[in-house]
C-alpha cells in the first residue's frame, strides 16, 4: 500500500513538474522584459509611482486569472481543449517565428540594455510633476509595461492551466518566476542582460506550438496514438522543421551577403 501511496505521489509531482515548468519559463522571459521597463522608469523618476503603477497592473492581471479562469472551468472538456489548444499554438508559433528569424540572422536579438536605455531617455526628457503623490507619466509607463507583458503570462497561465484542469499549478509557477526576476531586479538594479532570452523563447514556443496542436486536435476528435506521449512526437517534429528553417535562413543570408560584395567589386 504505501508504494502505491509512493507511486501515486511522484506520477502526481510529474504531472506538476510538467504543467509548471513551461509556464515558469515563460513567465521568466515576459518579466525580464517587464522588469526591464520598471527598472529604468524607476531609477529615471523615482521609485513610488513606479511600484504603484506595476502593482496596480498586477492586481489587474489577478483579476484577469479569476474571472477568466472561473469561466473556462465551466466549458465542456473538448471545447476548452480546442479553443485554448488552437490559441496556444497561435501564440507559440509567434514565439517560434521570432526565434528562428532570430536565429537565422534575419531579425537583430532582443537587447534588454539598449531597451532600457531608450526608456530612460524618454523618461529623462519628460516633464517631471510638480505633484508629491503621483508622477502620472512614471505610473502610466510601469502600468503599461507591465500589463501589457502580463497579458502574455495570463492567457499561458489560462490556457494550460485550464486545459489540464490545474490552475493553482500554473499560478504558482508564474508566482515563482514573479519573485526570481523581481530579487535579481532588486539585487543588481540592472536589467538581466545575461538571461538567454531568444533561447527561452525557441524552447517555450516549441513548448507552446506542441502542446497547442497536441490539445487542438483532441478536442477536435482526434485520438493520438500513445496519448500525452505523443507530445514528444510534436516536439521533435518541430524541432526538425525549425532546425531546417534556421539553416535555410543562415544559408541564404550568407548567399545573399557574398552576392552584395561581389555586385560592390
Amino acid at each position: 500500500m504505501q508504494q502505491l501511496f509512493n507511486v501515486a505521489g511522484q506520477a502526481h509531482s510529474f504531472e506538476v513538474f510538467k504543467l509548471g515548468l513551461p509556464i515558469f519559463l515563460a513567465c521568466l522571459v515576459e518579466m525580464v522584459e517587464a522588469l526591464t521597463i520598471v527598472l529604468a522608469i524607476g531609477v529615471s523618476r523615482g521609485w513610488r509611482s513606479t511600484a504603484f503603477g506595476a502593482i496596480t497592473a498586477l492586481a489587474v492581471l489577478t483579476e484577469l486569472i479569476v474571472v477568466f479562469g472561473g469561466a473556462l472551468s465551466r466549458l465542456p472538456i473538448h471545447w476548452l481543449w480546442l479553443i485554448l489548444g488552437g490559441l496556444l499554438a497561435v501564440f507559440g508559433l509567434q514565439w517560434l517565428r521570432k526565434s528562428i528569424l532570430r536565429y537565422g540572422g534575419v531579425m537583430a536579438l532582443h537587447d534588454e540594455a539598449a531597451v532600457f536605455k531608450q526608456v530612460q531617455a524618454e523618461a529623462k526628457q519628460q516633464v517631471k510633476s510638480t505633484q508629491r503623490e503621483v508622477d502620472w507619466y512614471v505610473f502610466v509607463v510601469a502600468f503599461k509595461g507591465v500589463l501589457l507583458e502580463g497579458l502574455e503570462v495570463v492567457f499561458i497561465i489560462l490556457a494550460f492551466g485550464a486545459s489540464q484542469g490545474n490552475l493553482r499549478t500554473g499560478v504558482w509557477a508564474a508566482i515563482l518566476a514573479l519573485v526570481v526576476v523581481a530579487g535579481l531586479g532588486l539585487l543588481i538594479h540592472r536589467p538581466l542582460t545575461r538571461v538567454p532570452e531568444n533561447s527561452l523563447k525557441f524552447v517555450v514556443g516549441i513548448v507552446l506550438t506542441s502542446f497547442g496542436t497536441f490539445f487542438g486536435a483532441a478536442g477536435a476528435g482526434i485520438h493520438w496514438p500513445h496519448g500525452e506521449a505523443a507530445v514528444l512526437g510534436i516536439m521533435m517534429f518541430y524541432l526538425i522543421v525549425a532546425f531546417i528553417l534556421i539553416c535555410w535562413l543562415k544559408l541564404s543570408s550568407s548567399s545573399d551577403h557574398v552576392r552584395t560584395k561581389a555586385g560592390t567589386r
